[in-house]
Formats: C-alpha cells, structure tokens, sequence
C-alpha cells in the first residue's frame, strides 16, 4: 500500500517529460519542413523535366523522406531539446526550485532518463523495422526521377558464392541480366574438381534460374578428365540480380533481419563490402544510445546559469553535438578504409562522449 501512495512519476517528473517531448517533436518538425523547402528548391527542375508524378513526389519521395531524415538526426534533435527547455528552466530559477525543494541532481534526472528512452526506443524501431521498407520505396523514386538509369560498370567480377565454389564474370549488363564470359570454379580440400565456362549467363524471370549458355565443363574429381558441353544448362546459384544492381545504400533497405542475414550471406560468399552492412548494423543501435548520453551532457550543461545566457548554452550544445557526428564520421572511415573493427569504430564516440557525460553531470551536481 506504501508502494501504491508513492507514484514513480511525479508532477515534475510529466512537466519535464513533457517538455522534452514537446520541444523535441517541434525542433524536428521545423527542421523537416525548411528541409522539404529547400530540397524541392534544388529538385524542382529533375522533377519537371522527367515529368515525376505528383503523386509518386508527394508519397513516395517525401512522406518517406520525413522519418528518413527525422530519425537520422534525432540525437542532435534531443540534444538541442534538452539544451532548449532546460536554459529556459535554469532561467526562470525553476531548476534552482526544484533543487531547493529536496529533489536531488540524480533524481532529476529521471525524467530526462525516461524522455530519452521514449525516444531511444522510437528510434530503434523506426531504424529498424520501419525506415529500411519506406526507404525502399524512397530510393527507388530518387533512382528513377533523379539519377536516372544506373549501368553496371564493374568488369573482371569474381565472387565466392559458398565454400569452395567460386564465380567470374567479364561484365555484367544490369539492364538484361546478362553475365559475360562467366565461368564457375569449385575446390575441395584446396584442390579445383570441377571448372565450367561458358559464353554468357542470364537470369530467368519467370523460373527464378540462372541460364547458362554455351557451357564447356572440366570434371577432374575422379581418375580421369571429363568433359561435357551443351548450348544451355539451367542453374541454381547463391547469387540474384540484385547483387549487381545499384548497391549504394542497399543497407539502408533492409530491415533488421535482413541485414543480419545478409551480412551472414556476404561473409560466407567472401564478399568485400561487408563493412558497410555492419557498419549500418551497428549505427542502428548505437545512435539511440547516444540520445542517453547527448541528454546527461545537455542536462549538465543548461541547467546551470552561466554568463551568456541560452545563447551560449546552445552554442556549446551545437559544438559538442557537430563535433560528436564528426567524429563518427571519422571513426567509421577507419573501419571502412584503415580495417578497424566496424563496432568498434561506430561505440568509439558513445565510448568518448560518455566520460564527457560523466564529468559534466559530476560538475553540475556540485
């Protein structure tokens, strides 16, 4: 019964969450909407003159765009939110009050703790399970409206489609799915038992195979060499179409499980670009951590009063929050072109930014 007299949220505790909420959602919609206006200003003239539906820009381009965007700086949205509301707080001796009044610094921030979770977890999902198919969608409009027809200009392509069995292509036309000079290698114990080549592969739409034509195969598995030709040969290989279409931002398309899954794919064919699957992987969860962190730094820094006002609270704020993406950028460079562990580069900053925390709230609680 003492439990149930003593409620885990105060009214404190909804005023604050409450207005980092609040403020939250209201940076992001201004934000968004000078985004759109600026963005339709330097698309217009794409848009007219590829005669991109109405429709298909309103639906497909923008309303995908809007949590795309959104999510993708929602920790510097939090964090000038935080920055925001606490000033103005610290300014109206509100924080001062509710010190005065027995709260201790650690119990306040709970509500910001709760407020940052709400929108950790928001941003987990969306980034997730709801951005990746919306991005689908988005991407496919930018491809066809504003880059236009992609080709495929990659040549001598060599792929490991499973343990042991190995692919090559000259080229390949994306257009028709058609492979050029291909050929199919297959090891064992280190040893090649079988060599196919052929003139050109193409893939089936309507069976889902590959089809291979003017096929010469080298069997050396038993005590002799065996041969065999043929004009066409029906294949299932561990490769789609897909894997030769437009490959930038591929990741971002693919929900939770079918990024692990393909990232798993991609290591078992021995695939090269591995990196930057993991390195969305890792973004995915590391970036709604980071809205904890950036909420403890905004906190410490904004609710105490300091020569300058919210004016210099938002500057050190926005200093520390464009210095934190740029970092990440940097880190994840490493992984990408210097070989550095890809979660270890994308947790460098949270690592970094969460001392940073630590001595900013141990300064504000003095």
């Amino acid at each position: 019964m003492q439990l149930l007299s003593k409620p885990y949220l105060k009214k404190i505790d909804v005023y604050i969450i409450k207005k980092f909420l609040g403020t939250f959602f209201l940076a992001i919609a201004l934000i968004i909407g000078i985004s759109i206006v600026f963005d339709i200003s330097e698309h217009i003239d794409e848009f007219i003159s590829r005669h991109a539906p109405l429709r298909a820009i309103v639906f497909d381009f923008y309303l995908n765009f809007i949590p795309y965007f959104a999510n993708l700086f929602s920790s510097l949205f939090t964090f000038i939110a935080v920055i925001y509301f606490t000033s103005k707080m610290a300014y109206n001796s509100e924080i001062i009050a509710i010190l005065a009044s027995g709260v201790t610094y650690k119990r306040l921030m709970r509500p910001y703790m709760i407020g940052a979770g709400i929108i950790a977890l928001m941003s987990w999902t969306l980034g997730n399970f709801v951005i990746p198919p919306a991005n689908t969608v988005r991407i496919d409009f930018t491809n066809k409206y504003l880059k236009g027809e992609y080709n495929n200009q990659d040549r001598n392509i060599h792929r490991q489609l499973e343990p042991g069995l190995y692919i090559y292509m000259r080229n390949y036309n994306n257009k028709n799915d058609v492979g050029y000079k291909f050929s199919i290698e297959k090891f064992k114990d280190h040893k090649l038992v079988s060599k196919l080549i052929s003139d050109y592969v193409k893939w089936d739409r309507d069976k889902k195979k590959w089809v291979i034509h003017n096929y010469y195969i080298r069997d050396l598995s038993g005590p002799t060499e065996k041969i065999t030709s043929g004009a066409v040969i029906d294949t299932t290989l561990r490769m789609k179409p897909e894997d030769f279409g437009r490959q930038k931002n591929l990741e971002e398309t693919m929900n939770y499980w079918e990024l692990n899954h393909y990232i798993e794919d991609l290591k078992l064919r021995g695939v090269d670009n591995v990196v930057q699957y993991e390195i969305e992987k890792h973004k995915r969860t590391s970036g709604p951590f980071s809205t904890f962190i950036l909420s403890i730094i905004g906190a410490a820094l904004a609710s105490r009063k300091i020569r300058g006002g919210m004016g210099l609270h938002l500057g050190i704020g926005l200093l520390l929050s464009f210095s934190y993406i740029m970092f990440l950028q940097v880190s994840t460079v490493f992984a990408t072109k210097g070989g550095m562990d890809p979660f270890i580069a994308v947790w460098i900053p949270n690592l970094l930014y969460s001392i940073i925390a630590i001595f900013l709230y141990r300064w504000a609680s003095k």
